[in-house]
């Protein structure tokens, strides 16, 4: 069964994609989309979701440090049931706390350039979230 990771911000959405055994996450790509029109990322969505055949996404769920969710974890809760609604497929969201800043950390370490890594940083922020999602369920 393949899943979909997706790490929502207000401009861009990450994704990324894992095998077919649910063991690596790939990046896939960073979809453009206006957070004001929630309808506004699917037909790119739906169109990964059927040339992947995608049967499950994990949404990554941003909270704050104390553990309590704010404007933008409630921003991804309602994506994740948009989700399911528009593209009819489960949705799991996962504490996503810390993931772009381990993800930049990977990019420089990498000596990848700052114009580069503002490309990257939401697909690898996407990987980081289904890797860990993929790693906690063997």
């Amino acid at each position: 069964m393949k899943i979909i990771g997706l790490d929502v911000g207000s401009k861009t959405i990450g994704v990324a994609i894992s095998d077919a055994f649910g063991w690596t996450a790939q990046g896939l790509t960073t979809i453009k989309w206006n957070e004001q029109d929630i309808h506004s990322a699917d037909e790119e969505l739906k169109a990964i979701i059927h040339e992947h055949e995608i049967e499950k996404a994990v949404v990554g769920l941003p909270k704050n440090m104390n553990g309590t969710i704010g404007e933008r974890g409630q921003a991804s809760e309602i994506y994740a049931k948009h989700i399911e609604k528009i593209h009819q497929i489960p949705t799991v969201l996962w504490d996503e706390r810390l993931t772009t800043i381990a993800a930049e950390r990977v990019l420089l370490e990498a000596d990848v350039s700052r114009k580069k890594r503002k490309k990257v940083i939401d697909k690898m922020a996407a990987v980081m979230i289904l890797q860990g999602y993929l790693d906690q369920k063997i």
